[in-house]
């Protein structure tokens, strides 16, 4: 196909055409506000390596009934209005890796945000969160711990 053949399916099908660029558009302004977010997304593998290694703080944003219902080993649970840069389980660890879920990604985000604005250096977030956790069949641990 070439310049001309190109232009002319464009003028036959000016709708078609729009519609390729405008998702052409919207996929190009995603990933570029993804890499300048100031935080990593990390699927459930790469989360687990992390805990193996040792020394990740992992904060589940989940309301307390949905943490006791299924949240991965060693993660603790905070709920999203009272969780900051200041808070207890971070608030000496700049310097180390902070991971956030939740069960939607809203949360964990909107935290990562912060703790990146405060001058955190190592911040990361489930993506997809503990569904994303179950589909790659990781187990959950229930109840309160």
């Amino acid at each position: 196909m070439n310049y001309e053949e190109l232009l002319a399916f464009a003028g036959r099908n000016p709708m078609l055409s729009m519609a390729l660029v405008g998702l052409t558009v919207a996929i190009i302004v995603t990933e570029v506000r993804r890499l300048f977010r100031g935080f990593k997304s990390l699927k459930p593998a790469e989360l687990t390596h992390l805990i193996n290694a040792g020394g990740a703080i992992v904060v589940d944003l989940s309301s307390s009934s949905d943490f006791e219902k299924g949240h991965i080993a060693g993660s603790r649970n905070v709920q999203p209005s009272a969780f900051g840069p200041e808070h207890k389980l971070v608030a000496n660890a700049k310097q180390s890796p902070v991971v956030l879920l939740c069960r939607t990604g809203n949360a964990s985000e909107t935290a990562a945000k912060a703790l990146k604005k405060a001058g955190f250096e190592q911040v990361s977030v489930l993506e997809g969160g503990i569904p994303a956790w179950q589909q790659a069949e990781l187990p959950l641990v229930k109840g309160r711990n």
